[in-house]
């Protein structure tokens, strides 16, 4: 095959059928966070005041703490896939990359458990 045109040296290769996912998958989680940060920034206006007992009574809620939960996944998922996109285009060394991407899921796996662990404990114990 010769230098030809561009169109010619790219023609047959394809795509790698590997970033509409990502992109797709960080479009809905932003759409998800929109929609949960604005129920949090909601509940949080018509709450009387933000003492512990009454943040932790709204957050027994059902509805509320289901949500919450909800949206702790949805952020950490989010910045999982936002930073992993970060990662691979700009760690070149592939054992660097590989160590860099297994501290990002550990981290957000890590840190979305700890904020679900935290909403469970308090939705499960109530203002108490």
């Amino acid at each position: 095959m010769g230098n030809g045109t561009s169109i010619g040296r790219v023609r047959g290769l394809g795509s790698a059928h590997a970033g509409a996912h990502h992109w797709l998958l960080q479009r809905f989680t932003a759409v998800g966070n929109l929609v949960l940060v604005s129920f949090l920034v909601i509940s949080f206006a018509m709450l009387p005041d933000f003492g512990y007992d009454t943040v932790a009574g709204w957050l027994a809620q059902p509805i509320t703490a289901t949500a919450m939960i909800l949206m702790v996944i949805s952020t950490f998922w989010h910045a999982r896939i936002g930073l992993q996109v970060v990662v691979e285009d700009y760690v070149h060394n592939a054992g660097t990359k590989f160590g860099v991407l297994t501290l990002l899921n550990l981290a957000t796996i890590g840190g979305a458990a700890f904020g679900i662990f935290c909403i469970a404990r308090l939705a499960l114990t109530g203002a108490a």
